[in-house]
């Protein structure tokens, strides 16, 4: 049985940082792509960023400000948020797929979420 949750979320000011981590089980970590999306209220679920291997993908939204990672070790994936807007606010969620893709519905297998909230 294959399970991803999700930590790390918070309420923020606008340009602090948070992580987020997403424990992976059922043998899904070794050859998934492991993506990071995120939706807020009366919005599509949108695509942030995804790591394959060690080719990492992100939004032009994120880029320069949100970091993939991954801990082998550990089946878990992390995203560095830095430099956090108010537009960023949304439920993130994590998602395993068998190939790169940045459309939620290739996405097989998905956590519960997790709130970031950006304000002042």
């Amino acid at each position: 049985q294959v399970s991803l949750v999700e930590s790390g979320g918070g309420l923020v000011q606008p340009g602090d940082s948070l992580r987020l981590a997403c424990v992976a089980s059922g043998h899904i970590f070794g050859s998934y792509c492991l993506g990071w999306f995120r939706q807020a209220p009366v919005k599509e679920r949108e695509f942030v960023a995804a790591i394959l291997w060690n080719l990492t993908f992100y939004a032009d939204s994120v880029k320069g400000r949100f970091t993939i990672s991954r801990d082998s070790a550990e089946n878990t994936v992390y995203l560095q948020l830095n430099s956090l807007k108010p537009e960023d606010t949304g439920v993130y969620y994590c998602a395993a797929a068998n190939a790169y893709s940045t459309k939620p519905n290739y996405y097989d297998h998905w956590g519960q979420g997790t709130q970031v909230t950006v304000s002042s």
